[in-house]
């Protein structure tokens, strides 16, 4: 069975306070509104991911609470996603369970866009940036995680927050 991933930046973050570590740094009320209305079109479009690998971020942490996935979603706050290259991210993606049938990946530039390039069949068909708050859905044609392999994917989409007009 194919399997579905998508794989997100974290919404935009704050840089009022110079002296919270890069780590600490929460949304601000930009990213808030986006990431509240990218969940809202998620929901709405049915997706609801089996599995979350969420960087353990403030910012990612909060953009995944305003998605606003159900309860139930299996969710995993993991150290090691925040700054991952993606070539790191890759690795983590290819140790996902086989019964999994689709991810959520929610961490940083540049490593979610290299991941997006190197994955997909046409990398042209992506635009020229990967903002913040973007989600990219992937079709994956392999039954296992493990045989995820560069140019292997189908774009789906790309949700930009600023396509939904009020975000």
């Amino acid at each position: 069975m194919p399997k579905r991933l998508a794989i997100a930046r974290h919404a935009k973050s704050s840089w009022a306070d110079p002296d919270i570590a890069d780590h600490d740094r929460p949304l601000n009320a930009r990213g808030r509104r986006a990431a509240t209305v990218v969940g809202r079109h998620l929901r709405e479009a049915g997706w609801e991911p089996e599995l979350v690998l969420c960087s353990s971020a403030t910012r990612t942490r909060e953009t995944l609470e305003l998605f606003g996935l159900p309860a139930a979603t299996d969710v995993g706050i993991e150290d090691r996603l925040y700054g991952a290259t993606a070539g790191a991210l890759l690795a983590r993606l290819k140790r996902v369970p086989d019964g999994v049938a689709s991810v959520l990946v929610l961490a940083h530039n540049p490593g979610v866009e290299d991941l997006v390039r190197a994955l997909v069949d046409e990398p042209d068909a992506l635009p020229g940036k990967f903002p913040t708050g973007a989600v990219a859905d992937l079709q994956l044609p392999m039954p296992t995680w493990r045989e995820l392999e560069p140019g292997t994917c189908r774009l789906r989409g790309l949700l930009v927050p600023r396509q939904l007009g009020d975000a």
